[in-house]
């Protein structure tokens, strides 16, 4: 599982002209799964996300969680992230997992951040055109996979 985190003062993803998720400040997240990925990869993944202290505290220390400033989530499904570009100029998306496993797994993630954040998690709709539009507040932008966890 592939994450990127973008830090934000406000988020919203839009389907067909109409506003599907929207959330002020906290975490818009562009979540990306593999067919390899396991319920441990999910709830590492969450536990992490809720737990990562990148919010300013009264000393401009980025020392604070989603949770401490009592931030939302909005999730995205990104298949691109697995975008295999080693060949050619068109990039591949093998390794990305189908439809038919990730819909579960990115369905289960949600379920765990609402779990750790005790509050519901906005989200865009797996594998439609989606509109993104952020303010990244920072910026911050960071990258995690649950396959190297660094």
């Amino acid at each position: 599982m592939r994450i990127v985190i973008q830090r934000v003062t406000q988020a919203s993803v839009t389907i067909h002209g109409k506003v599907k998720g929207e959330i002020g400040l906290g975490l818009l997240l562009l979540a990306g799964f593999t067919a390899e990925d396991t319920a441990e990869d999910l709830k590492w993944m969450a536990s992490k996300v809720a737990q990562l202290r990148i919010f300013s505290d009264a000393d401009d220390k980025m020392n604070l969680s989603v949770q401490d400033v009592q931030g939302d989530l909005l999730v995205i499904s990104q298949f691109t992230l697995y975008a295999n570009t080693k060949k050619g100029n068109r990039p591949s998306y093998i390794n990305a997992a189908p439809p038919a496993i990730a819909i579960p797994l990115y369905e289960q993630f949600v379920a765990l951040l609402e779990e750790a954040m005790g509050k519901k998690v906005q989200t865009g709709e797996f594998g439609a055109d989606m509109k993104v539009a952020l303010l990244n507040d920072g910026p911050v932008t960071i990258t995690m996979d649950s396959k190297n966890r660094e």
